[in-house]
């Protein structure tokens, strides 16, 4: 299954770009040139939610940020699993296949695991990394395991799949008056069908099942990426991944690490502070 939404230009000006990975099809843009930021969205976003970052840092790096399957433009293949572990697999294709080296890998909510997942296996051609409210471990707050219990309901399945609940009612019921309509429907479009959003039922169940990769992840990334230039950029009002719980871990981990807090930004940071994020990347990586 494909998706035939055409996002608008003047918010999303961008040329599409298609790469055939060993599971599917899959979008990303590719702009700009210079040192290279590969940017991993979260759920139930896709390489939208990194619009201005991009357009403000294209001009001076390359800037490429890759849609999953199941996500955004990209294909549903009917086969594919939709877990994190296949979406990292996908992404390191992809990393391979245009020849990456010496980049900067971000990665925000699951797109951490999955960005860091792919860099672990890449050490020697990652040049640093962004971090944005997402974790490299099992999560292990009491809020989290309850809600990954309740996601899994028959109920709740129904609800992602039929009713669109994680765009409509985590993203843009966080969001509110933060984007405008025109943003709000190139959330909802890319997820137009029960049949479309096979790929957030699944995600959403990961929380638990993905359990033994976030396990394995919590070992190598201390042992493989721990000395590699690192940014963290957070906002502070997120309840998910909440800043006391998260970013401690994080400090402990990385040698060379500095965060940028966002005093007012909640999950879905990059509609928050878009300018603060871009001019912190930039800073950091020169």
């Amino acid at each position: 299954m494909l998706i035939d939404f055409v996002p608008d230009k003047n918010l999303y000006p961008f040329e599409s770009r298609w790469f055939d990975s060993s599971a599917g099809r899959i979008h990303y843009i590719d702009e700009g040139s210079g040192p290279t930021i590969l940017f991993c969205h979260g759920v139930p976003t896709w390489s939208f939610i990194y619009r201005d970052i991009v357009k403000e840092l294209r001009g001076r790096y390359r800037c490429i940020a890759v849609d999953y399957l199941g996500f955004g433009l990209s294909e549903r293949p009917a086969e594919f699993g939709f877990t994190v572990a296949g979406h990292t697999a996908v992404l390191g294709e992809l990393i391979d296949h245009l020849g990456l080296d010496d980049f900067v890998v971000m990665g925000h909510d699951w797109g951490g695991p999955i960005g860091l997942g792919a860099a672990t296996t890449r050490v020697d051609r990652v040049r640093g990394i962004v971090l944005g409210n997402t974790l490299f471990w099992p999560p292990e707050v009491l809020a989290n395991q309850v809600f990954s219990r309740v996601i899994r309901t028959g109920l709740m399945q129904r609800q992602i799949l039929e009713r669109n609940f994680l765009v409509e009612r985590v993203l843009l019921s966080e969001l509110g008056r933060t984007i405008g309509p025109a943003e709000t429907e190139h959330y909802r479009a890319v997820q137009p069908s029960a049949e479309a959003r096979r790929g957030l039922g699944v995600i959403a169940k990961q929380i638990r099942d993905a359990r033994p990769l976030l396990d394995q992840l919590s070992r190598d990334v201390p042992a493989l990426l721990a000395d590699k230039p690192t940014l963290l950029v957070w906002g502070m009002k997120d309840l998910v991944y909440r800043p006391k719980d998260c970013i401690p871990r994080i400090r402990d981990t990385f040698t060379d690490l500095e965060v940028v807090e966002l005093p007012t930004a909640r999950q879905f940071i990059q509609e928050y502070a878009s300018d603060t994020i871009a001019q912190a990347i930039e800073k950091r990586f020169q």
